[in-house]
């Protein structure tokens, strides 16, 4: 008798035991179906994580925004897999053709969108604070430069060219200072390697008169096969007591009077950086040079250039006496022979 209630109470729990199996099979394979589903998107949407959110609370919002359907299915979803519960806050790209899935793959494992900024190489302080200021999802502060100058140690006041040109990577609200360290130490490094590798008869006593001279030639010629020509001149010029005579260092001393040309008197006047009238180098770069300048500031080529004049092409000609200086003078500048 106890036998055939047991085996008739077996026998009943097979129907059960199979109800159940079909019922969890069913859910995982729905639960699986939903998460692949695409979300309803027509155009790409950013999407931000606040501090706090959970995976629940996601899901409601994006249901509240149409996005997805039957958004309590996400409390199943998670138990199947837990991982999706660790969503990381941040600034998030959603993109038509993207499942629920893919969203929160993405958020677990924290693929924010990147943002860039470019600190153009030749550009000065004012002209990078100008793009920086337009620039979004950046927390940033109007002195954010000197900032970075006292965080490392240098109390001078006197950011200009001492920041890398480079683009830089960063992500929602990141904070404008760690970008700029970054910048910084770039500088530093490589002004380092520039100032090591120098010509021993280079006409400089430190790594800031090579980053002023580098600043220099930056501004002077934009074309490579250039540079270390421009550097020449400037070396040469120095070692024989010469004045620099370079129309970029007016510019700068000019400020926002500059508004394209150097006249006359603006050649005449005394100013720090005005190089017709002071001896040797201006007090500061007078722009951000390249890691290419900076090399080229440190190993000027072996000619005995003294002169340069533009060619109105972007490229110049190079005389060694006054003389063919004033010819190419005459035949580039005043346009005649």
């Amino acid at each position: 008798m106890i036998k055939t209630i047991k085996t008739f109470f077996l026998a009943s729990l097979i129907p059960l035991f199979t109800v159940v199996c079909l019922g969890g099979y069913w859910l995982v394979s729905g639960l699986i179906a939903y998460q692949k589903q695409p979300l309803q998107l027509t155009e790409i949407q950013t999407l931000t994580v606040e501090p706090g959110t959970s995976v629940i609370k996601l899901a409601q919002q994006l249901e509240q925004q149409s996005l997805i359907t039957d958004s309590w299915k996400v409390k199943y979803l998670v138990k199947l897999e837990p991982k999706l519960a660790h969503i990381k806050t941040g600034l998030y790209q959603m993109i038509p053709g993207d499942t629920l899935e893919a969203l929160l793959k993405r958020l677990y494992l924290g693929q924010q969108v990147v943002f860039s900024i470019t600190l153009i190489e030749g550009k000065t302080i004012t002209e990078w604070q100008q793009t920086l200021s337009t620039t979004e999802h950046l927390a940033k502060n109007t002195d954010d430069f000197n900032q970075v100058l006292l965080q490392n140690g240098d109390t001078s006041g006197l950011p200009e060219g001492k920041f890398y040109p480079e683009t830089f990577h960063y992500h929602a609200d990141d904070n404008l200072q760690t970008i700029l360290n970054r910048s910084y130490t770039m500088m530093q490094l490589s002004l380092a390697q520039a100032w090591e590798g120098r010509d021993p008869d280079l006409a400089l006593s430190s790594p800031y008169e090579l980053l002023i001279i580098a600043s220099i030639i930056e501004k002077e010629t934009g074309k490579p096969e250039e540079r270390d020509w421009v550097s020449a001149v400037f070396n040469n010029r120095l070692k024989k007591g010469m004045r620099l005579q370079t129309d970029p260092t007016v510019i700068y001393g000019m400020g926002e009077r500059y508004k394209g040309n150097i006249t006359r008197k603006d050649l005449r006047e005394a100013t720090a950086f005005n190089t017709y009238k002071i001896d040797g180098l201006p007090p500061t770069p007078i722009a951000a040079p390249s890691r290419a300048s900076l090399f080229a500031a440190a190993n000027p080529a072996k000619v005995n250039y003294l002169y340069f004049v533009s060619r109105n092409d972007g490229s110049h000609v190079f005389s060694s006496t006054l003389k063919a200086h004033n010819n190419a003078v005459n035949e580039f500048q005043r346009k005649r022979k």
